[in-house]
């Protein structure tokens, strides 16, 4: 079966960095640096990137450029016969699993998008903003309409293909999200106050580095690179044989810490300039659609031209970010139907369409006409969210790590990470050591974080 590659090296790294760069970039990693010690807390990150990261971004572009194969196929050819072939097909669905919600919150940026195109928060009052967003999910037909446009944006790129559609879209979109990612960084550092936004974003407080602030700098590594979903290793088996695969990690790691830094420049500055304390601003949706829009509309003055511009862009820019995760993960699913079962790109990319059109439309509706379904307390999207984040990611983290520090023939690995020997290879016994030992143990750390062990402990 012939198979596309990315056309250039550039197309596959903006393709791999699109993947990573998602909304969590957005709207964790700041706050997760701000109550963390600030500068201190991203340097823990990125040396955690290094060390804990990188490895498994590494061994996901191996495993996939030297099969070119889907997730589940890699890892079936690599096993070779053995019990590790399971490990894609978990990777597959994880990453399936997660467009299912992922792609709601899509919807819901390109909603925000519009609101603040037509100035709809002049004159809202902050305690109202709430009110807006709980209607907003709560109704049972707009959000799904803005789910359905953004999966619409999605189904159409990956129908398009490897060249003509994902590595295309990539060359728009990611210089788009830096564009506007920059353009309001130094919009938001200009204004009155913003130097203590600044101040408190990268001054060091040591006072608050202790083991927590070590296991969510681990977590927020691991999951803001987009490692155990498939996602990389599909991308990569798209890869050509003279891909540097250590030097395209770099790059990817690069370009998702930068955008992750510059969203704190963005929030950081505009809640200092009205006088609201971060702690007070929230997190994940509570921080993007509540706090945010109330801070913009104060910060900017109500109703301005420049509110309009800033609010605008800024969901615009979450909406990119997402649109290019999803892509990836919608690749994930595609690949794997198509390679394994027979199908078209097309009717593959159908397939994966409409079962996460079903299952997005509950999660969509469980804060509404669905809100009375729950499992142990949760709704349905705090279900798939949680299920994902708590469990899969970690454990898939984790066992890929251990197949490619200990399953894999190390003679194997270093051929590939080396180019067949025409790279250098200096850092392959840290590699295999950071593969073996401490990335596992560091994810059953995180693993119990998630959990909920050490908020108990450190309470």
């Amino acid at each position: 079966m012939n198979r596309e590659n990315f056309g250039t090296r550039l197309g596959a790294i903006l393709a791999a960095a699109g993947s990573a760069v998602g909304l969590g970039n957005v709207w964790r990693f700041p706050i997760e640096t701000g109550q963390n010690g600030g500068a201190v807390f991203i340097i823990i990150y990125i040396l955690c990137i290094i060390f804990l990261g990188m490895p498994v971004m590494i061994s996901e572009f191996l495993i996939g450029r030297y099969t070119h194969s889907n997730t589940a196929g890699a890892y079936r050819i690599l096993s070779k016969g053995g019990q590790w072939h399971w490990l894609g097909k978990i990777g597959v669905y994880t990453g399936w699993f997660i467009l299912c919600y992922y792609a709601v919150v899509g919807g819901w940026t390109l909603h925000y998008t519009y609101l603040s195109l037509i100035n709809a928060f002049d004159d809202v009052k902050a305690a109202e903003f709430s009110n807006i967003f709980n209607d907003f999910v709560g109704n049972p037909w707009i959000p799904l309409l803005w789910f359905y446009l953004f999966m619409l944006f999605t189904h159409y790129v990956i129908t398009r293909g490897v060249q003509s559609g994902i590595e295309r879209a990539s060359k728009i979109l990611m210089p788009t999200l830096f564009i506007i990612v920059i353009f309001l960084a130094v919009s938001a550092v200009m204004l009155p106050g913003a130097s203590a936004g600044v101040e408190f974003l990268l001054s060091p407080d040591w006072s608050k580095v202790d083991s927590k602030t070590v296991i969510e700098a681990m977590g927020q590594a691991f999951f803001s690179l987009s490692l155990g979903m498939g996602c990389l290793c599909t991308y990569a088996s798209y890869f050509d044989e003279s891909t540097p695969l250590a030097k395209t990690a770099v790059h990817v790691s690069v370009i998702d810490t930068m955008i992750a830094i510059l969203a704190g420049f963005i929030i950081f500055p505009s809640v200092f300039n009205i006088g609201m304390n971060p702690n007070d601003v929230g997190v994940g949706a509570s921080l993007t659609f509540i706090s945010l829009p109330n801070v913009f509309q104060q910060a900017l003055g109500e109703g301005s031209l420049m509110s309009v511009i800033f609010s605008s862009l800024f969901y615009f820019l979450l909406f990119v970010a997402a649109l290019t995760s999803a892509i990836s993960l919608h690749e994930v699913a595609t690949a794997y139907v198509t390679e394994e079962f027979g199908m078209t790109r097309s009717k593959g990319a159908m397939l994966v369409t409409v079962v996460v059109l079903v299952f997005g439309s509950l999660c969509s509706l469980s804060f509404g006409p669905l809100s009375n379904i729950t499992i142990l307390n949760r709704n349905i999207f705090s279900v798939f969210d949680d299920l994902s984040g708590m469990i899969l990611l970690p454990l898939g983290v984790m066992f890929i790590s251990l197949f490619a520090g200990w399953r894999l023939d190390k003679e194997l690995y270093r051929e590939e990470i080396s180019n067949h020997g025409d790279l250098p290879t200096p850092y392959f016994r840290l590699l295999i050591f950071s593969l073996r030992f401490l990335i596992p143990i560091a994810i059953s750390l995180v693993f119990l974080d998630q959990l909920g062990l050490f908020k108990a402990i450190f309470k």
